[in-house]
Order: structure tokens, then sequence, then C-alpha cells
């Protein structure tokens, strides 16, 4: 849970409480949908959340995993 609110974070830099402003987001949405970034507002940034929110979460748990994979925890012997 942590790497996902870690992602969300850094992913939001600027704009946390808007982060249908965030051009990180904006830019991963144009590349997964074709909508040019342009035409992304409050309402098409929360549509796509909703309606992608599955592929979402499997993405942030990927993430996770990518940053367990890149940084071990380091072994006590």
């Amino acid at each position: 849970m942590r790497h996902i609110l870690r992602f969300l974070w850094n992913a939001t830099k600027g704009h946390r409480l808007t982060p249908w402003r965030s051009p990180y987001l904006l830019w991963r949405i144009e590349t997964y949908t074709g909508v040019k970034m342009t035409q992304i507002g409050f309402l098409e940034f929360w549509e796509f959340a909703l309606r992608e929110r599955h592929n979402l979460w499997r993405f942030l748990k990927w993430t996770g995993e990518m940053e367990r994979y890149a940084h071990p925890k380091p072994k006590n012997s």
C-alpha cells in the first residue's frame, strides 16, 4: 500500500488536490486512451478513473512490485 501511495504522491506533484491537472497523469491517460491531453478535464478524468478502476488498481499494484524488485529489503545475516 505504501508503494501505491508513493506513486500517487509523485505522479500528482504540484497538483495533489487537483490530479486532473497533473501533466504526468494526463499524459498517461492520453497514451492509454488516445484522447488528447487538452481534451481531458475534471469530468473526463474522473469518468476514466471510474471506468478503468480495475486496470488502474492492477497498475498500481504492479508499480509496488517493481519498486520492491528495484529496491529489495536488505537481508539481516
